[in-house]
């Protein structure tokens, strides 16, 4: 694996096609998201990784400063954005309680969800999927972008239909003005 990932190492989806930088995701005030375990460009600890790499797959402790009035919903989203494709893996998209200030560790489990979290679709599946970039590849960046939307995500979906909608095609959709964003980054490599 270790050669593949050195032969990959040029490549990466970066970022002109991540959440944050969709035009229907762009908002005028700044949230500030972070986390009791890594700080913003720090390693995320082992525990957070994938479970075929010797992780829990736990998703880690998340806090943000209040989202601005109106808020009717935070929509989280949890890219890869190193991976060797075209556009990075979606680890994670979650509709939050705005009024919930934070996430506790593996509060973005797909089977048990905290209290105020609706696990979407991702790339991998739903709820939370933790890192397993490819060995030898070099450090990847993930990046926890948080949306402050003034309305639900799913409105011009439907629920149901949010529920079962890719996440590219979902990200695309939402039509509910940004109040605030904000974004904390951990790296990951094997």
């Amino acid at each position: 694996m270790t050669l593949l990932g050195r032969f990959l190492n040029n490549r990466r989806a970066g970022e002109a096609h991540t959440a944050w930088n969709l035009p229907n995701l762009q908002g005028p005030a700044l949230l500030t998201l972070t986390s009791r375990d890594f700080a913003h460009g720090d390693p995320m600890p082992p525990r957070h990784g994938a479970k075929n790499i010797g992780g829990e797959n736990l998703s880690p402790h998340l806090a943000w400063t209040a989202p601005p009035p109106g808020t009717a919903r935070l929509l989280l989203v949890v890219e890869d954005i190193d991976v060797p494709l075209p556009r990075p893996a979606v680890h994670c998209v979650a509709l939050l309680d705005p009024a919930s200030g934070e996430l506790t560790p593996g509060a973005l489990d797909a089977r048990r969800p905290a209290t105020g979290v609706r696990v979407l679709r991702s790339t991998i599946g739903r709820g939370y999927h933790g890192p397993a970039p490819i060995k030898g590849h070099g450090p990847h960046r993930y990046t926890f972008q948080l949306f402050a939307l003034g309305a639900t995500a799913d409105g011009a979906l439907g629920a149901e239909a949010a529920d079962r909608t890719r996440p590219r095609a979902l990200l695309g959709a939402i039509t509910a003005p940004v109040l605030a964003r904000g974004r904390l980054t951990g790296t990951y490599e094997r």
